[in-house]
């Protein structure tokens, strides 16, 4: 997953990023609101943390600015020194869906991050699935159109299921690059991102997509793909 954390400590920054990176997860750390600002607007975010006091805003009133100006409601957690109650309150009361104190402890931050992003994506990263006549098989890298096994590259794979997985959201490049290459790396981007685009149309070959499918895959001009749903019923 694509995480962001927002604070105005290095140290307690670099312990954040540590300490998802090595658990399997993509994170980039923010020491402004503004900054965070930008990226949540142009970037595809799975969950962030907020610090408490920043130098330019309230970690409050950045989540209330996430949630009343981005689409997609992503999991907030706060992360501060306030131990009162009226401050746990205040900043769940502004919209963020956890609180953890300071000092942060690796295991806790873990723990309260896989518990945000299992109530909030709602699946099994290993159970099977199911969209319409698409079943994947995360275990065994196996998808079935129709109960018709189709032969797929690892890559092409999860490509295809992090795309069913969000449909209706889009996908920047840079978030299916990172989660999906491991690659943030600007050396080498544009081969990435060729290989990518690459994948894309072979998947739509591979799938069949299009409306007797029920799907559809949406090249987003200059930012990245969404994967819509189509209702059968009234496509012309």
């Amino acid at each position: 997953m694509r995480i962001v954390a927002l604070d105005d400590q290095a140290e307690g920054l670099d312990l954040i990023k540590e300490t998802l990176n090595a658990v399997g997860h993509e994170c980039h750390v923010f020491t402004n609101g503004a900054s965070l600002k930008r990226e949540l607007q142009r970037g595809t975010i799975d969950l962030a943390i907020v610090g408490w006091q920043l130098p330019d805003i309230t970690g409050p009133e950045m989540v209330r600015w996430a949630r009343s100006n981005l689409k997609d409601r992503i999991p907030i957690l706060f992360v501060g020194n306030c131990h009162q109650e009226r401050d746990i309150v205040e900043g769940l009361a502004s919209g963020a869906d956890d609180f953890m104190a300071k000092p942060i402890r690796a295991g806790e931050l873990t723990a309260r991050v896989q518990a945000l992003l299992r109530r909030a994506y709602a699946e099994s990263p290993t159970a099977p699935q199911t969209w319409g006549r698409y079943r994947f098989v995360p275990l065994s890298g196996q998808l079935e159109i129709n109960g018709r096994s189709v032969g797929l590259t690892r890559k092409e794979f999860d490509l295809s299921l992090i795309l069913f997985r969000n449909i209706g959201r889009l996908l920047t490049r840079q978030y299916l690059l990172e989660t999906i290459w491991r690659t943030n790396n600007p050396v080498g981007m544009d081969l990435m991102s060729r290989s990518l685009d690459t994948h894309i149309s072979r998947l739509r070959s591979i799938l069949e997509l299009g409306p007797g499918a029920g799907y559809r895959l949406i090249a987003v001009y200059g930012q990245g793909y969404r994967m819509d749903a189509i209702d059968v019923g009234i496509v012309s």
